[in-house]
Protein backbone atom coordinates (compact mmCIF):
# COMPACT_ATOMS: atom_id res chain seq x y z
CA UNK A 1 0.00 0.00 0.00
CA UNK A 2 0.83 4.17 -0.48
CA UNK A 3 0.94 6.77 1.94
CA UNK A 4 -0.78 10.41 0.92
CA UNK A 5 2.58 11.98 0.43
CA UNK A 6 1.98 14.74 -2.63
CA UNK A 7 -0.12 15.20 -5.88
CA UNK A 8 1.19 15.67 -9.00
CA UNK A 9 -1.77 15.83 -11.19
CA UNK A 10 -2.66 18.73 -13.25
CA UNK A 11 -3.31 21.78 -11.51
CA UNK A 12 -4.03 26.03 -13.30
CA UNK A 13 -0.20 27.06 -13.75
CA UNK A 14 -0.57 30.66 -13.01
CA UNK A 15 2.89 31.35 -15.05
CA UNK A 16 0.98 31.28 -18.39
CA UNK A 17 0.87 33.53 -20.66
CA UNK A 18 -1.15 34.04 -23.23
CA UNK A 19 -0.81 34.51 -26.99
CA UNK A 20 -2.31 36.23 -29.28
CA UNK A 21 -4.23 33.34 -30.63
CA UNK A 22 -5.38 33.07 -26.88
CA UNK A 23 -6.32 36.60 -26.57
CA UNK A 24 -8.70 36.43 -29.69
CA UNK A 25 -10.84 33.22 -28.00
CA UNK A 26 -10.85 34.80 -24.66
CA UNK A 27 -12.94 37.44 -25.31
CA UNK A 28 -15.79 35.35 -25.58
CA UNK A 29 -14.58 32.63 -23.44
CA UNK A 30 -16.13 32.55 -19.12
CA UNK A 31 -12.83 30.99 -17.93
CA UNK A 32 -9.61 31.03 -19.24
CA UNK A 33 -8.59 28.03 -17.56
CA UNK A 34 -10.47 26.15 -20.31
CA UNK A 35 -7.51 27.43 -22.99
CA UNK A 36 -6.42 23.66 -23.26
CA UNK A 37 -9.58 22.83 -24.53
CA UNK A 38 -9.06 25.53 -27.29
CA UNK A 39 -5.77 24.29 -28.38
CA UNK A 40 -6.92 20.76 -28.50
CA UNK A 41 -9.77 21.61 -30.89
CA UNK A 42 -7.74 23.53 -33.03
CA UNK A 43 -5.19 20.80 -33.22
CA UNK A 44 -8.19 18.42 -33.84
CA UNK A 45 -9.03 20.98 -37.01
CA UNK A 46 -5.71 20.81 -38.36
CA UNK A 47 -5.16 16.87 -38.29
CA UNK A 48 -8.19 15.00 -38.27
CA UNK A 49 -10.67 16.82 -39.88
CA UNK A 50 -8.88 17.22 -43.24
CA UNK A 51 -7.52 13.69 -43.20
CA UNK A 52 -11.12 12.81 -42.39
CA UNK A 53 -12.77 14.47 -45.32
CA UNK A 54 -9.68 13.11 -47.86
CA UNK A 55 -10.33 9.72 -47.08
CA UNK A 56 -13.57 10.41 -48.26
CA UNK A 57 -12.31 11.73 -51.42
CA UNK A 58 -10.92 10.26 -54.53
CA UNK A 59 -7.17 11.27 -54.14
CA UNK A 60 -6.04 8.19 -52.68
CA UNK A 61 -6.35 4.73 -53.83
CA UNK A 62 -5.37 0.93 -52.95
CA UNK A 63 -2.05 0.69 -50.23
CA UNK A 64 -1.90 4.67 -50.03
CA UNK A 65 -5.70 4.72 -48.82
CA UNK A 66 -5.21 1.81 -46.22
CA UNK A 67 -1.83 3.29 -45.43
CA UNK A 68 -3.36 7.05 -44.69
CA UNK A 69 -6.56 5.55 -43.37
CA UNK A 70 -4.52 3.49 -40.81
CA UNK A 71 -2.31 6.44 -39.62
CA UNK A 72 -5.86 8.36 -39.40
CA UNK A 73 -7.24 5.64 -37.03
CA UNK A 74 -4.61 5.53 -34.84
CA UNK A 75 -4.69 9.31 -34.40
CA UNK A 76 -8.14 9.88 -33.95
CA UNK A 77 -9.10 6.94 -32.31
CA UNK A 78 -5.76 6.43 -29.91
CA UNK A 79 -4.06 9.49 -29.50
CA UNK A 80 -6.46 11.95 -29.66
CA UNK A 81 -10.06 10.21 -28.70
CA UNK A 82 -9.43 9.62 -24.76
CA UNK A 83 -8.42 13.78 -24.74
CA UNK A 84 -11.13 14.51 -26.65
CA UNK A 85 -13.88 12.65 -24.59
CA UNK A 86 -12.83 13.39 -21.30
CA UNK A 87 -13.16 17.51 -22.79
CA UNK A 88 -16.01 17.28 -24.36
CA UNK A 89 -17.52 15.83 -20.60
CA UNK A 90 -15.82 18.84 -18.85
CA UNK A 91 -17.74 21.00 -22.05
CA UNK A 92 -20.84 19.77 -20.88
CA UNK A 93 -20.92 20.16 -17.43
CA UNK A 94 -19.18 23.69 -17.41
CA UNK A 95 -19.85 26.52 -19.71
CA UNK A 96 -17.15 27.66 -21.69
CA UNK A 97 -18.35 30.69 -23.61
CA UNK A 98 -20.27 33.83 -22.91
CA UNK A 99 -23.61 34.06 -24.20
CA UNK A 100 -24.82 33.82 -27.08
CA UNK A 101 -21.74 31.91 -28.34
CA UNK A 102 -22.05 29.03 -25.80
CA UNK A 103 -24.97 27.50 -27.28
CA UNK A 104 -23.35 27.57 -31.05
CA UNK A 105 -19.95 26.32 -29.66
CA UNK A 106 -21.88 22.92 -27.80
CA UNK A 107 -23.95 22.21 -30.82
CA UNK A 108 -21.07 22.46 -33.39
CA UNK A 109 -18.67 20.20 -31.01
CA UNK A 110 -21.54 17.81 -30.29
CA UNK A 111 -23.38 17.60 -34.13
CA UNK A 112 -19.84 18.23 -35.88
CA UNK A 113 -16.71 16.94 -34.47
CA UNK A 114 -18.48 14.44 -31.94
CA UNK A 115 -18.82 12.09 -34.36
CA UNK A 116 -15.23 11.54 -35.53
CA UNK A 117 -14.82 10.00 -32.35
CA UNK A 118 -17.72 7.77 -31.71
CA UNK A 119 -20.13 10.21 -29.93
CA UNK A 120 -23.71 10.24 -31.82
CA UNK A 121 -25.02 13.60 -30.99
CA UNK A 122 -26.56 14.40 -28.08
CA UNK A 123 -26.24 10.80 -26.69
CA UNK A 124 -23.32 11.23 -24.33
CA UNK A 125 -24.66 14.68 -22.80
CA UNK A 126 -28.36 13.33 -22.03
CA UNK A 127 -27.44 9.86 -20.64
CA UNK A 128 -24.27 11.08 -18.74
CA UNK A 129 -26.08 14.49 -16.57
CA UNK A 130 -29.39 13.37 -17.50
CA UNK A 131 -29.45 10.15 -16.08
CA UNK A 132 -25.65 8.60 -14.62
CA UNK A 133 -24.94 11.62 -12.51
CA UNK A 134 -28.88 11.81 -11.04
CA UNK A 135 -28.48 8.55 -9.85
CA UNK A 136 -25.10 8.09 -9.67
CA UNK A 137 -24.68 4.39 -10.24
CA UNK A 138 -27.73 3.39 -8.32
CA UNK A 139 -30.36 1.07 -9.83
CA UNK A 140 -32.47 3.15 -12.24
CA UNK A 141 -29.04 4.23 -13.86
CA UNK A 142 -29.45 1.97 -17.18
CA UNK A 143 -25.12 1.74 -17.07
CA UNK A 144 -25.25 0.87 -13.19
CA UNK A 145 -22.70 -1.72 -12.45
CA UNK A 146 -23.96 -3.06 -8.84
CA UNK A 147 -25.76 -6.08 -10.51
CA UNK A 148 -22.40 -7.54 -11.80
CA UNK A 149 -19.89 -9.15 -10.33
CA UNK A 150 -17.01 -6.60 -11.01
CA UNK A 151 -13.62 -9.11 -11.12
CA UNK A 152 -15.48 -11.46 -13.87
CA UNK A 153 -14.66 -10.72 -17.64
CA UNK A 154 -17.76 -12.90 -18.33
CA UNK A 155 -19.69 -10.12 -16.20
CA UNK A 156 -18.06 -7.39 -18.25
CA UNK A 157 -19.15 -9.07 -21.48
CA UNK A 158 -22.83 -9.25 -20.33
CA UNK A 159 -22.93 -5.49 -19.20
CA UNK A 160 -21.44 -4.66 -22.79
CA UNK A 161 -23.51 -6.21 -24.82
CA UNK A 162 -26.73 -5.02 -22.73
CA UNK A 163 -25.71 -1.73 -23.00
CA UNK A 164 -24.93 -2.15 -26.72
CA UNK A 165 -28.82 -3.91 -27.26
CA UNK A 166 -30.14 -2.08 -24.75
CA UNK A 167 -28.93 0.90 -23.60
CA UNK A 168 -30.47 3.28 -26.00
CA UNK A 169 -33.76 2.07 -25.21
CA UNK A 170 -33.28 2.06 -21.06
CA UNK A 171 -32.37 5.26 -21.38
CA UNK A 172 -34.74 6.67 -23.37
CA UNK A 173 -37.71 4.69 -20.84
CA UNK A 174 -35.71 6.54 -17.85
CA UNK A 175 -35.72 10.29 -19.63
CA UNK A 176 -39.41 9.16 -20.53
CA UNK A 177 -40.32 8.56 -17.29
CA UNK A 178 -39.18 11.01 -15.62
CA UNK A 179 -40.33 14.10 -18.19
CA UNK A 180 -37.18 15.06 -19.55
CA UNK A 181 -38.88 15.65 -22.73
CA UNK A 182 -36.03 18.11 -23.80
CA UNK A 183 -33.29 15.62 -23.23
CA UNK A 184 -35.24 12.62 -24.66
CA UNK A 185 -36.41 14.36 -27.87
CA UNK A 186 -32.30 15.47 -28.33
CA UNK A 187 -31.62 11.85 -27.61
CA UNK A 188 -33.66 10.44 -30.00
CA UNK A 189 -32.83 12.90 -32.94
CA UNK A 190 -29.45 12.37 -32.36
CA UNK A 191 -29.54 8.58 -32.49
CA UNK A 192 -31.42 7.96 -35.39
CA UNK A 193 -30.04 10.69 -37.48
CA UNK A 194 -26.39 9.80 -36.45
CA UNK A 195 -27.44 6.18 -37.64
CA UNK A 196 -29.20 7.46 -41.04
CA UNK A 197 -26.44 9.82 -41.99
CA UNK A 198 -24.18 6.75 -41.43
CA UNK A 199 -26.34 4.41 -43.75
CA UNK A 200 -26.01 7.47 -46.48
CA UNK A 201 -22.67 7.94 -46.62
CA UNK A 202 -21.70 3.57 -46.82
CA UNK A 203 -23.21 4.28 -50.25
CA UNK A 204 -21.05 7.17 -50.85
CA UNK A 205 -17.52 5.85 -49.91
CA UNK A 206 -18.33 2.47 -47.76
CA UNK A 207 -14.39 1.89 -46.66
CA UNK A 208 -14.05 5.71 -45.35
CA UNK A 209 -17.45 5.52 -43.40
CA UNK A 210 -16.20 2.07 -41.45
CA UNK A 211 -13.07 3.77 -40.55
CA UNK A 212 -14.51 7.56 -40.10
CA UNK A 213 -18.24 6.67 -38.25
CA UNK A 214 -18.84 3.43 -37.81
CA UNK A 215 -15.97 1.59 -36.10
CA UNK A 216 -15.22 4.95 -34.09
CA UNK A 217 -19.17 4.15 -32.69
CA UNK A 218 -18.38 0.81 -31.39
CA UNK A 219 -15.02 1.56 -29.75
CA UNK A 220 -16.44 4.29 -27.97
CA UNK A 221 -19.09 2.37 -26.77
CA UNK A 222 -16.35 -0.44 -25.42
CA UNK A 223 -14.38 2.57 -24.10
CA UNK A 224 -16.60 3.74 -21.99
CA UNK A 225 -18.40 1.02 -20.58
CA UNK A 226 -14.98 -0.17 -19.48
CA UNK A 227 -13.90 3.10 -17.85
CA UNK A 228 -17.36 3.07 -16.23
CA UNK A 229 -17.42 -0.15 -15.11
CA UNK A 230 -13.92 0.73 -13.78
CA UNK A 231 -14.99 3.79 -12.12
CA UNK A 232 -17.54 2.25 -10.06
CA UNK A 233 -16.33 -1.46 -9.86
CA UNK A 234 -15.51 -1.25 -5.98
CA UNK A 235 -19.27 -1.03 -4.54
CA UNK A 236 -20.51 -1.17 -0.53
CA UNK A 237 -23.24 -2.76 -1.04
CA UNK A 238 -24.57 -1.69 2.18
CA UNK A 239 -24.80 1.77 1.00
CA UNK A 240 -24.66 2.01 -2.77
CA UNK A 241 -25.84 5.48 -2.83
CA UNK A 242 -22.83 6.48 -1.04
CA UNK A 243 -20.37 8.46 -3.65
CA UNK A 244 -17.53 7.60 -1.51
CA UNK A 245 -18.17 4.01 -1.36
CA UNK A 246 -19.47 3.69 -4.98
CA UNK A 247 -16.52 5.08 -7.28
CA UNK A 248 -13.14 5.62 -6.98
CA UNK A 249 -10.39 7.97 -7.32
CA UNK A 250 -6.83 7.31 -8.91
CA UNK A 251 -4.17 9.86 -8.47
CA UNK A 252 -0.68 10.83 -9.57
CA UNK A 253 -1.03 9.33 -12.79
CA UNK A 254 -0.01 10.17 -16.40
CA UNK A 255 -3.84 9.57 -17.50
CA UNK A 256 -4.55 12.34 -15.49
CA UNK A 257 -2.78 15.03 -17.44
CA UNK A 258 -3.79 13.60 -20.91
CA UNK A 259 -7.41 13.21 -19.99
CA UNK A 260 -8.08 16.63 -17.49
CA UNK A 261 -7.77 14.46 -14.17
CA UNK A 262 -10.31 12.11 -15.05
CA UNK A 263 -9.03 9.92 -12.36
CA UNK A 264 -10.78 11.99 -9.43
CA UNK A 265 -14.16 10.12 -10.28
CA UNK A 266 -15.51 10.09 -6.37
CA UNK A 267 -14.71 13.92 -6.68
CA UNK A 268 -16.02 14.71 -9.81
CA UNK A 269 -19.40 12.75 -8.68
CA UNK A 270 -19.25 14.95 -5.73
CA UNK A 271 -19.12 17.98 -7.57
CA UNK A 272 -19.61 17.54 -10.58
CA UNK A 273 -19.42 20.96 -11.95
CA UNK A 274 -15.71 21.30 -10.29
CA UNK A 275 -13.00 22.73 -12.70
CA UNK A 276 -10.81 20.03 -13.17
CA UNK A 277 -7.88 21.81 -12.22
CA UNK A 278 -9.69 22.03 -8.82
CA UNK A 279 -10.22 18.76 -8.22
CA UNK A 280 -6.83 17.66 -6.41
CA UNK A 281 -7.16 20.45 -3.80
CA UNK A 282 -10.91 19.32 -3.80
CA UNK A 283 -9.57 15.96 -2.72
CA UNK A 284 -7.12 17.07 -0.16
CA UNK A 285 -9.86 18.91 1.82
CA UNK A 286 -12.11 15.58 1.89
CA UNK A 287 -8.99 13.21 2.41
CA UNK A 288 -10.44 13.06 6.12
CA UNK A 289 -14.17 11.89 4.68
CA UNK A 290 -12.37 9.41 2.17
CA UNK A 291 -9.96 7.93 5.24
CA UNK A 292 -14.02 7.77 7.09
CA UNK A 293 -15.45 5.74 4.89
CA UNK A 294 -12.79 3.70 3.25
CA UNK A 295 -12.87 5.24 0.22
CA UNK A 296 -10.80 3.55 -2.73
CA UNK A 297 -8.09 5.62 -4.16
CA UNK A 298 -5.16 4.54 -6.21
CA UNK A 299 -1.65 5.68 -6.48
CA UNK A 300 0.12 5.47 -10.23
CA UNK A 301 -2.65 3.56 -11.73
CA UNK A 302 -5.07 4.50 -14.19
CA UNK A 303 -8.54 2.69 -15.46
CA UNK A 304 -7.36 0.33 -18.02
CA UNK A 305 -4.86 -1.10 -15.83
CA UNK A 306 -7.12 -1.48 -13.13
CA UNK A 307 -9.24 -2.93 -15.45
CA UNK A 308 -6.53 -5.96 -16.03
CA UNK A 309 -5.94 -6.19 -12.41
CA UNK A 310 -9.78 -7.09 -11.68
CA UNK A 311 -10.27 -9.44 -14.89
CA UNK A 312 -6.99 -10.92 -13.53
CA UNK A 313 -8.14 -11.12 -9.71
CA UNK A 314 -4.83 -9.73 -8.92
CA UNK A 315 -5.69 -7.89 -5.90
CA UNK A 316 -2.20 -8.37 -4.74
CA UNK A 317 -1.20 -5.53 -7.27
CA UNK A 318 -4.60 -3.14 -6.60
CA UNK A 319 -3.46 -3.72 -3.14
CA UNK A 320 -0.07 -2.33 -4.00
CA UNK A 321 -0.98 0.84 -5.19
CA UNK A 322 -4.08 1.03 -2.84
CA UNK A 323 -3.04 4.39 -1.02
CA UNK A 324 -3.38 4.32 2.70
CA UNK A 325 -5.23 7.23 3.72
CA UNK A 326 -4.20 8.21 7.78
CA UNK A 327 -3.67 4.43 8.35
CA UNK A 328 -7.35 3.02 7.22
CA UNK A 329 -6.22 0.13 6.67
CA UNK A 330 -4.28 -2.07 9.58
CA UNK A 331 -2.65 -4.69 6.98
CA UNK A 332 -2.41 -5.31 3.21
CA UNK A 333 -4.69 -8.79 3.92
CA UNK A 334 -7.52 -6.50 5.03
CA UNK A 335 -7.10 -3.89 2.01
CA UNK A 336 -7.21 -7.19 -0.36
CA UNK A 337 -10.40 -8.19 1.60
CA UNK A 338 -12.37 -5.20 1.22
CA UNK A 339 -11.18 -4.76 -2.29
CA UNK A 340 -13.19 -8.44 -3.24
CA UNK A 341 -15.72 -7.39 -0.97
CA UNK A 342 -16.67 -4.49 -2.81
CA UNK A 343 -16.31 -5.84 -6.18
CA UNK A 344 -19.55 -8.50 -5.38
CA UNK A 345 -22.87 -7.97 -7.32
CA UNK A 346 -25.11 -5.75 -4.81
CA UNK A 347 -28.38 -7.59 -5.98
CA UNK A 348 -28.75 -10.94 -7.73
CA UNK A 349 -29.67 -10.51 -10.78
CA UNK A 350 -28.78 -11.79 -14.74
Amino acid sequence: MKLLRHLTDPVYDVTYHANSYDRLWLKSMIDRRDLPFIHLLTIIHLTVVPIAVLLFTNILHGWLWLFVATGYFYLSQFYFKGRFGLMFHCLCHRKTFKSPYQTKFLFYVTWIICPLFGHAPEGYFSHHLGMHHVENNTEEDSSSTMFYQRDSFKSFLRYFFHFILLGFKETFAYLHRHKRKTLYTRYTWGEWLFILFCICMCFANLKATLVIFVTPLLFARLVMMLGNWTQHSFIDSSKPDDIYTNSINCINTKYNHVCWNDGYHIIHHLRPGLHYTEMPGEFWKRKDEFAKKKSIVFDGIDYLQIFIYLMTKRYHKLADNLVNIDGTFDSQQQAIDLLRERTKRCIHHL
